[in-house]
């Protein structure tokens, strides 16, 4: 081990997790960014609720500045990064709430509670923005209190929370993939409600199960800490060694 790193710390090639993560995040944005840059409503994904005129305006802003809180993610949660380079982390890490979640999260309250794809939907949504939001601006008021283990635990689960966007389309291929052949069945035929049901179950799975993983990594690394600082002689106790 280089005597210059401390004990502990692992190098940037030691986090495995993050090329792929980044990876990921740069062509989910290239694949979902480029038909709402168009300005088309014809190209959007999303079928505009009725009696709405500012849905798609704002669900273009969603999406823009969803892609900028998705992109900034990565150099965020890289703890190599955050240590060698503090200054950029900061910078970046105002980007990530101001010019991301913020923005993303007050169009997604609003564009959420109308959702075309019914009211199960609409209720995760708004509150899945709702908590985004939440936990984005305590983490970020506990950095600016230098609170930074606080700071640390709810960027982490604001960080679940963004990406789960990515994990709602695999959740959807699923659901897909699993209830469309029940179609003239368990749906009697239809489509809409079909589409209700996948929606429903992917909103929900898409952004609670990231968190749940989140606050198990999050309670996992408290108890490791926890249990590293018991003095030696406990440790012999606890587990019965001479």
């Amino acid at each position: 081990m280089d005597a210059r790193q401390p004990p502990g710390r692992l190098r940037w090639w030691q986090r495995p997790w993050i090329a792929p993560l980044a990876s990921i995040s740069i062509l989910f944005i290239a694949f979902s960014l480029p038909p709402y840059l168009s300005l088309n409503p014809e190209r959007s994904r999303v079928p505009p609720p009725d009696n709405f005129a500012a849905y798609y305006p704002l669900l273009v802003a969603h999406v823009v500045f969803g892609s900028v809180a998705l992109l900034t993610t990565s150099p965020q949660v890289w703890p190599w990064f955050r240590q060698r380079y503090p200054v950029a982390h900061r910078l970046i890490g105002r980007v990530y709430v101001l010019g991301g979640v913020l923005p993303a999260g007050i169009t997604g309250l609003i564009i959420g509670a109308v959702s075309p794809y019914g009211p199960l939907a609409r209720v995760s949504s708004v509150l899945m923005a709702s908590l985004w939001l939440l936990f984005t601006v305590t983490g970020y008021r506990m950095g600016r209190q230098r609170q930074y283990v606080e700071h640390r635990r709810w960027m982490i689960r604001s960080f679940a929370l963004t990406a789960s966007i990515i994990t709602n389309r695999l959740w959807g291929v699923i659901a897909f993939l699993v209830l469309s052949p029940q179609l003239d069945t368990t749906f009697e035929g239809s489509e809409k409600m079909l589409t209700w049901t996948i929606a429903g179950l992917t909103t929900w799975l898409g952004w609670v199960v990231p968190l749940l993983i989140a606050e198990w990594w999050l309670d996992r690394g408290e108890s490791a800490r926890h249990g590293a600082r018991r003095p030696a002689s406990v440790v012999r106790s606890a587990t019965g060694a001479a």
